[in-house]
């Protein structure tokens, strides 16, 4: 099958492609000239480099701050098909330099960010037209104008979701609320105690440095004031607001980076204390926080620019009776439930403990380990995939500690809300109740 333009016949004939005229004929056009070639020269040598080293061994990084797209499974169907240009795009390799080099050259030679797929300007734009229920695309309206990363003043990054999950919530926010609820009964039903602690988003905290204007911008501060009131007015949600606003104005500068999206040590502590207080209340009369080594780390938000941005992370020693140092630096992801256990006495909280936290907790982990005899910890994302297992973790302990970001819960993704989620930790709760 031939494509491409057609003289038109006048003699009833099928029309001729302009390729196939005699080369003396006014209209003939020849397939492919000489720039044609030279474009398939170059695409191909753009396409098949990348993937000659991907047979080779070469691998991309996960520069997106996510893990690469798996290869599509041939069981899938269709979905092999389309699945197969995200999995190209996530791991053909050079791509994040490919991407680097792209923001160089709009930054540099056209002075604005690159529009990379899902990116739009963060100039005075407004949001999408809210469409009315059972209406939504939100593929098109992500499209339309969120961007993955927000570019603020004086070099502050924020990350996108934090407005695209709040505009465009995969849940109402009564679901949300109305599942943090849910989740309190189950867990109190048992004789325990929840504690249900909110990691705030960076701009909530640092909204001073976002842009003047944004896509999404009064949709997002509705949805924020409106979670903020309930989730601690009707789910009983510790607010941890005020403490890390009081600890930014102690340290002179607030406790988030410009270049990542969670909070710092500062914040991990912020929340280590405020647990235990809800946990044993008095417990943290004596602590004591020292700092201790400079860290350096790679900012989460760059690399979903093309760039990259290491930023100094202050960590601290922590002595829960105000002299003998008890936490250590813990390097371990809670994919799979991970225990920390302390050395006790006073200044420790003394309840067993399980929590269901997110990435936020990492920050914390090197301080619950001092101020916590026996906790074990793990991730949101496990409950998702495993809720009976995570479930049965938490039944083997006094208290229950769950800890999200402000975002999962606005959008209503995090896990934990589901109503597997809940009926699963209500049901092995239940097998070993504490009274």
């Amino acid at each position: 099958m031939t494509s491409g333009p057609r003289t038109t016949s006048t003699t009833g004939l099928p029309p001729v492609p302009e390729s196939m005229l005699p080369r003396e004929h006014v209209g003939y056009r020849p397939r492919h000239s000489d720039r044609q070639r030279v474009a398939k020269v170059v695409a191909t040598v753009f396409f098949a480099v990348p993937l000659l080293l991907f047979v080779v061994g070469v691998r991309p990084p996960e520069f997106e701050n996510r893990p690469l797209r798996a290869f599509p499974s041939i069981t899938d169907g269709w979905g092999f098909f389309t699945g197969m240009e995200g999995w190209a795009n996530d791991n053909l390799p050079l791509r994040d330099a490919a991407v680097r080099a792209v923001d160089g050259v709009s930054r540099g030679v056209f002075g604005e960010p690159p529009q990379f797929p899902g990116r739009r300007d963060t100039g005075p734009v407004q949001p999408p037209a809210q469409p009315g229920p059972g209406d939504i695309d939100r593929d098109k309206l992500r499209a339309s104008g969120f961007p993955k990363v927000i570019e603020g003043r004086d070099g502050w990054l924020y990350l996108g979701y934090d407005v695209l999950g709040a505009c465009l919530p995969e849940r109402p926010m009564d679901d949300v609320v109305n599942a943090v609820k849910d989740l309190r009964s189950a867990v109190e039903s048992s004789g325990r105690k929840l504690v249900f602690v909110v990691a705030p988003d960076k701009s909530t905290m640092v909204p001073e440095n976002m842009p003047a204007e944004y896509v999404g911008k009064t949709c997002a501060k509705d949805a924020r004031d409106e979670f903020w009131r309930r989730v601690v007015g009707e789910g009983g949600a510790l607010d941890l607001r005020p403490a890390l606003t009081t600890a930014g104005e102690r340290r002179g500068t607030p406790v988030y980076s410009r270049v990542d999206t969670h909070w710092t040590h500062e914040g991990g502590l912020v929340m280590t204390r405020a647990l235990a207080e809800a946990v044993q209340p008095g417990v943290t009369a004596a602590w004591k926080a020292t700092p201790a080594a400079v860290v350096q780390r790679a900012g989460d938000l760059p690399p979903l620019l093309g760039q990259s941005a290491n930023f100094p992370l202050q960590t601290y020693d922590l002595a829960p009776d105000g002299v003998t140092v008890q936490s250590r630096a813990i390097d371990k992801a809670f994919r799979d439930p991970l225990r920390l256990t302390g050395a006790g006495g006073r200044g420790v909280v003394a309840r067993e403990v399980g929590m269901v936290a997110d990435s936020f907790t990492l920050f914390a982990t090197q301080y619950l380990s001092g101020g916590f005899a026996d906790l074990t910890v793990v991730h949101s994302d496990t409950a998702g995939t495993d809720p009976t297992g995570v479930a049965r973790m938490l039944a083997e302990h006094d208290i229950v500690v769950v800890e999200a970001a402000e975002r999962s819960l606005v959008s209503g993704i995090n896990p934990v809300l589901s109503r597997t989620t809940i009926d699963a930790i209500k049901t092995e709760l239940a097998k070993k109740p504490r009274r």
